[in-house]
């Protein structure tokens, strides 16, 4: 009975993203838990196991590498129904998978990258550049730590495209972390439908129009599927 159920949810969402003029997707680390990367507040997550005294969960950034969910949305795009992805993760791996870096915002940064502290230029992570070429000013992880100003150009995309979209598809996050979690609702406040896939629980559960509690997996991958029944490969 639960399987017919999600069933009905994905086909109805998949309706959703067909009638869409313009739809954002967000993701958060649970995308990533099936690449062997720990999120923050699930049973094992970096923030769960600080809170117990735990040390964190062993990871090895540079051999993971994209899972089934991030092909998932790289297929939207290659649909032409992706129109634009906003990522809270440093993983590089939506990148890796293919997404288009003009259609992405990565408002945390990425470990592959290195951003200027004066202009904000950046670029790809070279053991010997230590420079900005346009300015000169000191080049730096674009990972954004506690306390670090969030990236100016990726934040004014991330909001554009979320005041733009009717259909905003938040993935993987628990929607605790700001200004990042701002953009849901600025999705909400401009008539957007929200959808949530999450196992976790979110702040904007009840403002929701559909909730999926299944891993990313257990929705993307059929909904990629039924997208293609519907409007060819």
């Amino acid at each position: 009975m639960e399987d017919s159920r999600l069933q009905d949810r994905i086909t109805a969402l998949a309706e959703w993203i067909l009638e869409a003029g313009h739809m954002v997707v967000f993701t958060g680390a649970g995308i990533s838990t099936e690449s062997g990367l720990p999120d923050f507040r699930g049973p094992d997550g970096l923030w769960t196991r600080q809170a117990k005294g735990l040390p964190p969960p062993k990871f090895d950034w540079s051999s993971a590498t994209p899972n089934p969910s991030h092909r998932a949305i790289l297929d939207l795009q290659n649909m032409g129904r992706l129109g634009f992805l906003i990522s809270q993760n440093v993983d590089n791996l939506h990148l890796k998978s293919g997404i288009d870096p003009e259609l992405i915002a990565e408002l945390h940064g990425n470990i592959t990258k290195l951003r200027c502290r004066g202009c904000g230029f950046k670029c790809d992570n070279f053991p010997d550049l230590k420079t900005c070429p346009l300015c000169g000013n000191r080049l730096a992880s674009s990972v954004v730590d506690f306390g670090d100003p969030m990236p100016a150009e990726e934040m004014e995309r991330a909001e554009e495209h979320s005041r733009r979209c009717d259909l905003f598809i938040v993935v993987g996050s628990s929607l605790v972390v700001y200004p990042a979690a701002d953009m849901p609702r600025i999705a909400l406040l401009s008539g957007a439908k929200l959808v949530i896939i999450n196992q976790g629980e979110t702040p904007l559960d009840s403002s929701c129009h559909l909730r999926f509690t299944e891993s990313s997996g257990e929705v993307l991958i059929p909904l990629v599927a039924r997208l293609k029944e519907k409007q060819g490969p």
